[in-house]
Order: C-alpha cells, then sequence, then structure tokens
C-alpha cells in the first residue's frame, strides 16, 4: 500500500511541476502495480531498465543522422569548432562517469534511494531532466572514492 501511496505523490508532484516524464513513469508503475503486472513487469525493469533507457536516448540521438539531417560534411564542420572538442571531451567524461555509476548501483542499490530521491526533486522542483540516476551515480561513486582516499 506504501508504494502505491508514494507512487500517488510522485505523479503529483509531476503534475506540480508540470514534469510530463516523471507524471508518466509514476503513472504507468501505479497501472502496472494496480493490475497485478509489477511481479512480472518491475524484475525486468530493474534489471534492464538502465539499459533500455540507454538505448531509447542513443536512439534519439542517432535520429539526425539517420534522417540525413547530420552527416559527414556536418561532422568534419564541427570538428573546426572548439566547442565541438569540447562536446566531445564532455561525451567521453560523461560515458566514463556512468561507467562508474552502474558499478554503484550493482554494487550499492541502498544508494539508489538517494539518488532517485535527489533525481525527482530535480525534475519536480527545477525543471530537470531524469537521465541523472546514472550520471549522478558515476559522480557519487566518484565523490564516495575521493572522500574514502582522503580519511
Amino acid at each position: 500500500m506504501g508504494s502505491i501511496v508514494f507512487l500517488l505523490l510522485l505523479g503529483i508532484i509531476g503534475w506540480l511541476g508540470k514534469n510530463t516524464s516523471l507524471m508518466v513513469a509514476a503513472g504507468f508503475l501505479l497501472l502496472m502495480k494496480l493490475l497485478m503486472l509489477d511481479t512480472k513487469i518491475f524484475p525486468y525493469l530493474e534489471g534492464k531498465g538502465i539499459n533500455l533507457g540507454v538505448t531509447i536516448i542513443t536512439i534519439a540521438v542517432l535520429v539526425p543522422i539517420a534522417s540525413g539531417a547530420i552527416g559527414f560534411k556536418e561532422l568534419g564542420e564541427a570538428i573546426k569548432s572548439p566547442y565541438a572538442w569540447i562536446a566531445l571531451i564532455s561525451g567521453v567524461a560523461v560515458a566514463l562517469i556512468a561507467k562508474n555509476g552502474l558499478t554503484l548501483l550493482q554494487h550499492d542499490p541502498h544508494i539508489t534511494a538517494a539518488l532517485v530521491l535527489g533525481t525527482i526533486l530535480a525534475v519536480a522542483l527545477f525543471k530537470g531532466v531524469a537521465v541523472g540516476p546514472l550520471i549522478g551515480a558515476g559522480i557519487a561513486y566518484i565523490c564516495m572514492k575521493l572522500f574514502g582516499f582522503m580519511n
């Protein structure tokens, strides 16, 4: 019962914060619980959900290439820009940070609660985008390692 109330609360927070992603996610999970499909779907989503989400985001990012809006000509032009090099380095850094985040989430699942709360707060209150848990976990992993090193 507590999880249903929690999901309803998240849906309301999403509605108040005008965050469609949070509303859809909470609504979908609530619907799965009410239809009693949670025991079949939740284990799959827990095990494969992050990879599924990353795949969907990757598809969305590659659409301009698939549609022909971005090709080799645009890539060649972009490489001449210092901003493109900053973006390239940032992309590498984020992927490496996210890799550590995935490791943290797999080995310390209790950290997930704090990361999810942080993500929900950012999405609901600051109009953030909920791609943060993996990157957040990676940043947390780095900070934890630095904290451990300093102590």
